[in-house]
């Protein structure tokens, strides 16, 4: 399974972004799937997950109100938009998969390579 991001870039605080995440395969559906970040010098975060089953969705509480996750499973993707980005929303973000639950943790199946976010002030 691979999974490829893209979307990254240079905004200004406040704009928006919208990264996406192809994954490999036909079985995108069986997978829950999440973003996390990490930012120069601190450690990998959550930031959301929705489930393979309902499309249930979790939020870290420094995004909720502000990002959005979603899935097209026609198109094995995933989705992130970001809105109202801030300064401190800059970091390489990373897609995860797996087979039952996106832990907060990110113990996780498998991951993307990252796309960076830059958000000037």
């Amino acid at each position: 399974v691979q999974l490829v991001e893209s979307g990254g870039g240079l905004v200004q605080a406040g704009d928006s972004l919208r990264l996406s995440c192809v994954v490999s395969g036909r079985t995108f559906r069986r997978y829950a799937m999440g973003w996390f970040r990490q930012a120069p010098g601190k450690e990998r975060e959550f930031v959301a997950a929705i489930r393979r089953s309902d499309d249930n969705t979790d939020y870290a509480d420094a995004v909720k109100g502000r990002f959005t996750i979603s899935r097209d499973n026609a198109k094995n993707t995933v989705y992130l938009q970001m809105n109202s980005l801030k300064p401190e929303d800059t970091a390489v973000y990373y897609c995860a998969a797996d087979l039952t639950v996106v832990s907060r943790i990110g113990r996780c199946d498998y991951w993307g390579q990252g796309t960076q976010v830059t958000v000037s002030s």
